[in-house]
């Protein structure tokens, strides 16, 4: 196609709307884009009601926190016993990554259930990839330090990770039993 029927084809009119091809493209693009603000008297979606009392979302928090917490001073008293005080730094600190974590998520999921419910998948993938991806950060730097702590710090993660999705599945199954009849 050569410039004078680039030209040609600008000028044409789209048949759909009246107006310039190129300028057809162009609302086109702004309305795929979402800025199209010409066009504002479009129904917003129907989203289904809030709940009541939002705070369901986040009600087993403080029981995963103590649970958590306590995980903590079993791992370091388990490290203390096993290795010695590094030890015992160690696999508190791997226990506390995990309780943190498990915070965090609970609390970026709440959000994006509050702004929107369709936002927790998105929302909640991209925290579980972060989060794994900084505690692979962090037992990579560990293990490069070769500080003798890390071994307890890595098994106080895995052991954390199973121990805490443990205590969430326990409250789920006693507030399940709780609201049926």
């Amino acid at each position: 196609m050569t410039d004078k029927d680039l030209e040609i084809a600008s000028k044409e009119e789209s048949p759909e709307q009246g107006l310039p091809a190129q300028r057809a493209h162009a609302g086109v693009l702004k309305q795929i884009l979402g800025k199209d603000d010409e066009d504002d008297d479009r129904p917003l979606p129907e989203l289904p009601p809030l709940p009541a009392d939002p705070r369901w979302r986040i009600e087993h928090l403080p029981f995963v926190l103590a649970a958590g917490f306590a995980l903590v001073l079993c791992a370091a008293s388990a490290g203390f016993l096993i290795g010695g005080p590094v030890a015992a730094v160690g696999a508190a600190g791997g226990m506390l990554v995990v309780t943190i974590g498990v915070s965090l998520t609970t609390l970026a999921i709440a959000w994006a259930d509050v702004i929107r419910p369709q936002l927790v998948m998105p929302v909640g993938l991209a925290v579980y990839v972060i989060k794994y991806a900084l505690i692979v950060f962090l037992m990579i730097a560990v293990a490069n330090s070769e500080w003798p702590g890390g071994d307890a710090m890595a098994w106080s993660i895995a052991a954390g990770a199973v121990l805490l999705t443990g205590v969430q599945v326990f409250w789920l199954s006693r507030i399940a039993r709780q609201r049926t009849p």
